[in-house]
């Protein structure tokens, strides 16, 4: 089918409907993703202004909806059956159906407030789908969903925070660790990713602290690492009160070592055993002392 101009669209992810392809491309799509359906005519001067805004937009969201141009002059019956009476009208379809409606060339805020509602329930639902994956024992198909929609969505710190959840109870704390460590510095304080970097900062260091920790410490209390090694080791050791003891001393002695690690991994360990928790009520307020 001919566009105005006979210019091309500019997107892989705009598709022209006929009347035989309709319901496969627009219905049959939508009960995988959302589906835009642009309802046009050649012989309406804003068509021919919003179809190539909305190509355009289709190509800049990178294949996350599906734009279809449909021709009223050509599918005019099944423009009726979905209630268009006039053009430029934009539906929207999930599952099957018209989900929200856009009528007229309305500007492009219009389309990227309706888009970014739509899409954010998608990506919860794609998420949801992903933990039910390694709910099911799929784990590795859970952690290869989420890192795929965590390239697409870099600012939802849900799925970040889930994928590097993922990546530690399947042995790649790492991993994980790396993948929290470069988000930006305000989505590293954002809870709960400030707490599961900390624990995982913990881990790591648990893991490859020196071997020799409690024979450095002794000979050097200002070994920041030894001190830092001995902590975690004692809280994966089940023993949390020496745990704090160590990371409060770091907190005192070094706030400038790791990003202040003693702090924080308090404060991660205070989120993880509740406010009422005796050792959290004592350890807060020695911890609010050293900054009086």
């Amino acid at each position: 089918m001919a566009h105005p101009g006979d210019t091309p669209l500019p997107s892989p992810f705009v598709l022209d409907a006929t009347a035989e392809n309709f319901d496969a491309l627009v219905l049959g799509n939508s009960r995988r993703g959302l589906v835009l359906v642009h309802f046009w005519s050649p012989r309406a001067g804003p068509c021919l202004v919003l179809m190539p805004r909305l190509a355009t937009l289709a190509r800049d969201y990178g294949g996350r909806f599906l734009m279809v141009m449909a021709n009223t002059d050509e599918l005019g019956r099944q423009a009726r059956a979905l209630g268009v009476t006039s053009v430029p009208t934009v539906k929207f379809f999930l599952g099957g159906e018209a989900v929200h409606t856009i009528h007229g060339a309305e500007p492009d805020s219009t389309f990227h407030e309706a888009l970014g509602r739509f899409l954010a329930n998608e990506d919860e639902q794609e998420r949801q789908a992903a933990l039910a994956l390694h709910q099911a024992g799929r784990s590795d198909e859970a952690i290869a969903r989420l890192a795929r929609l965590a390239v697409e969505r870099p600012d939802d710190l849900a799925v970040a925070t889930d994928l590097a959840k993922l990546l530690t109870l399947a042995g790649r704390p790492g991993e994980a660790l790396d993948l929290l460590s470069a988000l930006p510095s305000a989505a590293r304080g954002a809870e709960p990713v400030a707490t599961l970097l900390a624990h995982l900062e913990l881990i790591q260091i648990a893991a490859s602290g020196p071997e020799d920790a409690q024979d450095r410490l002794a000979a050097d209390p200002q070994d920041l690492e030894a001190r830092l090694t001995l902590a975690a080791r004692a809280l994966f050791d089940d023993q949390p009160e020496a745990a704090m003891e160590g990371l409060l001393e770091l907190a005192r002695q070094a706030p400038d070592y790791r990003r202040d690690v003693g702090r924080r991994a308090l404060l991660a360990l205070f989120a993880m055993l509740g406010a009422e928790h005796e050792l959290v009520r004592r350890f807060r307020n020695r911890l609010a002392a050293l900054h009086s």
